[in-house]
């Protein structure tokens, strides 16, 4: 049982550290937040027992580590909104120009009127 859950703690924090370096930071506050759940629980079960491992201690570090990370990029980290004016413009100009095509396309009707449409 314990070491379930020291895999479970590992793997967590492992994937919050992943997480918190990559640009959905966000996202690394679960496995952050489970790794120190399954962790609490492994330290809790190993205490029992009598002998607490290094490898728990690591797991609670590495997801200090990782919610630093993601709590620093979310502080520090602004969001900027381009400027839209260009982008309309260039919607619009596109829009014209499907237009036109669309206009200087010929059409014979006599081509389609031998399909018969009912099959």
């Amino acid at each position: 049982m314990k070491k379930t859950f020291i895999v479970l703690a590992l793997v967590s924090s492992i994937l919050a550290t992943i997480f918190a370096v990559l640009p959905i930071s966000n996202l690394a506050i679960i496995p952050a937040l489970a790794a120190l759940i399954f962790g609490l629980v492994a330290f809790y079960l190993s205490k029992k027992t009598g002998d607490v491992k290094k490898i728990i201690q690591f797991i609670f570090l590495l997801t200090i580590v990782a919610l630093s990370l993601t709590i620093f990029k979310a502080v520090f980290t602004t969001t900027e909104v381009a400027d839209t004016k260009t982008l309309d413009t260039k919607e619009t100009q596109l829009k014209e120009e499907a237009i036109e095509e669309l206009e200087n396309i010929d059409i014979d009707v006599e081509e389609f009127e031998d399909i018969d449409i009912a099959q």
